[in-house]
């Protein structure tokens, strides 16, 4: 399977500089970061969390756990779950399974963002597939996705 269309054309309108690189199957952000040979923090992975039915996206680097007691607190939430796979498959029916790339506002999700992640020139994430990534840099993404950046995980 190729990189999501969708996404292409998004960065392509955008005029963001990225790059596509294809990978044997993997089903971990920690997986892809280590067949790419890149560090875990700078691969990010998306996290699709509910509170009360409403849902929103978690980007954090390959290396952490969403933390919940610090979400709810930043984002003043209390009945905080990871959404379950046919929940997701709703939500983004073009991408397969755990492969969402990081820009949950094209459908309508909060997104917020690890601090941690400013660290980073460059991230590192799923282009809609297992087998395919996107680089760009990180002031790019949170351009376009204009998430909420707070300190959201813990390291694994």
């Amino acid at each position: 399977m190729a990189v999501s269309p969708k996404i292409k054309e998004y960065l392509e309108k955008e005029g963001v500089a990225f790059e596509i690189s294809e990978h044997p199957l993997a089903y971990t952000a920690s997986e892809i970061a280590g067949s790419q040979h890149i560090a875990g923090k700078q691969m990010v992975k998306s996290v699709i969390v509910k509170n009360n039915g409403d849902f929103f996206m978690c980007v954090l680097p390959a290396i952490h756990l969403v933390d919940f007691e610090k979400l709810k607190s930043i984002a003043g939430m209390d009945e905080l779950k990871l959404a379950d796979e046919d929940e997701i498959a709703k939500l983004f029916p073009e991408y397969e399974i755990g492969a969402e790339p990081p820009f949950g506002h094209l459908y309508g999700l909060k997104v917020y963002a690890d601090k941690v992640l400013e660290g980073d020139e460059e991230i590192v994430f799923n282009a809609g597939t297992h087998t395919d990534v996107v680089k760009m840099k990180f002031v790019d993404f949170k351009r376009l996705a204009n998430p909420t950046i707070a300190d959201i995980g813990t390291h694994i």
